[in-house]
């Protein structure tokens, strides 16, 4: 009987970790904007694949506090004011100058899921007029190598970076509209790319685990594990 306990616990254990390894946050927003237009922005956690979109009730720890910050062409930040809705917050900004916007979010959740500490970041940018390819202030972020619209069949190339240094190996998701998910490693470069075969939202999310022993909200930790997500619109 007692091992049966056991066993029931660590299957238990090893769902519950699976899941929240698999949960991320993720923007979402239209990619191109116009001078003197609204451009509202919507906030998840869950799991884009899935299509599952966790009720605010329910996000982990105090994931549901996080900041957005808007960066603008002139790289000015600013923190957006949010608005809960049942399973997303919701923003918005309206531009007032050409070229490329970036929104980023990057929160280190309060609570340590066992011994580890959870860090969920996510970004994404909008062009208005005529963008340049952009930079993110996340300690650990991806983005594309182009400022243009990405297109159906057309191969898509994503940088990934840690620290400001190529993010060399690293585990990489790529998440499509349809439901369609692939898991690969970045390159030497810290590159990764693929070919988009269905236009709507995608979500890449790159990953990092290390065994670092710390100190978090007043509890010991013996790992971190980072998230960043970035999202963007295929024609």
């Amino acid at each position: 009987m007692k091992k049966l306990v056991f066993l029931t616990l660590s299957i238990l254990f090893c769902f519950i970790t699976t899941n929240l390894y698999a949960h991320a946050l993720w923007i979402e927003t239209n990619n191109t904007g116009k001078i003197g237009q609204q451009q509202t922005v919507k906030i998840y956690y869950g799991e884009y694949a899935a299509n599952e979109k966790e009720n605010v009730s329910k996000w982990y720890s105090d994931v549901k506090d996080f900041t957005l910050w808007l960066v603008s062409p002139n790289q000015i930040r600013t923190q957006l004011k949010l608005s809960a809705d049942s399973n997303s917050f919701t923003s918005n900004f309206t531009p007032d100058q050409n070229g490329l916007y970036a929104l980023e979010v990057s929160h280190e959740a309060k609570e340590l899921g066992g011994t580890t500490k959870y860090h969920f970041l996510a970004s994404t940018n909008i062009i208005v007029g005529k963008g340049l390819t952009a930079s993110s202030t996340n300690v650990l972020n991806l983005q594309l190598n182009t400022a243009s619209p990405v297109k159906v069949n057309q191969t898509v190339k994503l940088a990934a970076s840690l620290n400001n240094t190529a993010a060399k190996a690293k585990t990489v998701a790529i998440l499509s509209p349809s439901g369609w998910a692939k898991e690969t490693k970045t390159d030497e470069n810290g590159i990764v790319q693929f070919t988009p075969l269905w236009p709507g939202k995608y979500v890449v999310e790159v990953t990092e685990f290390q065994k670092v022993k710390g100190e978090h909200q007043g509890k010991s930790y013996e790992a971190i594990w980072q998230g960043a997500t970035y999202s963007f619109e295929v024609k």
